[in-house]
């Protein structure tokens, strides 16, 4: 049953300088879906629709700061994790998350571009499967992270589903794949856990502004979660956000333009 409180939530992710994605779109995000949120920034970069210019990345011991405060005084509902780029942060985060188990922890796997190569160094892509993975109840790769993370080829429902398998097998408590990468009328996500394997599938919208969609994803998926919706409940309403997050994009910018994070989206209560 979701409440009428705000619920907290932590992001802990890169700057997006052109507010599409990363800290601004989860912020953005979250306090659309009556949120109260909170930011722990791991890297600042430089970018607009068109791509990024450059990226600084903050010292791990500041990250780990910029957790522990907002979680000693004002309490945390849940947890998002976006861009980590080196294993001193994953790290830092991880021991700066030691003690906030109880809040719903969603982790969008930024570890790999769409040609399949990965961000991360072998050592920090190692870091994040073994310490990260087995932290979150929700893992949301889309098909290049899923295929990084499981040494699998995804081309088809069947691949996101061995994928699939393959990080619980790692890990993670539950498993969303998104399917929008692959081609097709029609995207497939692939909601898994030890005992439960559902398609969920949208019509596919054709729009150039799908800027930070994985954000918006995993952070309606947290804000839903902290509010008491179930899983499958809260990725069926995470997953409209987001569909008419985009269905309403402003078409800013000359490249893949932001989402509408502040349409007006009404949450569901199944009760």
């Amino acid at each position: 049953m979701a409440t009428d409180k705000p619920v907290r939530i932590l992001t802990i992710a890169g700057s997006d300088s052109g507010g599409g994605a990363g800290i601004q779109g989860d912020i953005k995000t979250i306090s659309a879906l009556g949120g109260y949120a909170m930011s722990a920034i791991t890297s600042v970069t430089a970018q607009d629709t068109r791509g990024i210019g450059s990226v600084v990345d903050l010292d791990p011991a500041f990250v780990a700061e910029q957790i522990r405060l907002p979680l000693e005084d004002i309490g945390i509902d849940g947890i998002k994790v976006g861009m980590l780029r080196s294993a001193a942060v994953i790290d830092a985060v991880a021991e700066a998350l030691d003690g906030a188990e109880e809040a719903p922890l969603v982790l969008d796997p930024i570890v790999a571009a769409s040609d399949g190569t990965t961000f991360l160094s072998s050592e920090a892509f190692d870091r994040f499967k073994t310490l990260l993975l087995p932290l979150s109840d929700v893992v949301t790769p889309n098909v290049p992270e899923a295929m990084a993370l499981s040494g699998f080829e995804v081309s088809d429902v069947e691949g996101m589903k061995r994928a699939a398998d393959k990080l619980l097998e790692l890990g993670a408590e539950t498993v969303l794949v998104t399917g929008g990468h692959l081609e097709g009328a029609q995207v497939f996500d692939v909601l898994a856990t030890q005992e439960t394997l559902e398609v969920m599938m949208s019509p596919r919208l054709k729009s150039t502004s799908t800027h930070g969609t994985g954000c918006a994803l995993s952070s309606a998926l947290v804000t839903l979660l902290a509010q008491g919706f179930s899983i499958s409940e809260a990725v069926t309403q995470a997953r409209e956000y987001v569909h008419e997050a985009i269905a309403n994009a402003p078409g800013f910018g000359k490249g893949q333009g932001p989402l509408n994070h502040n349409f007006m989206f009404l949450i569901e209560d199944p009760n």
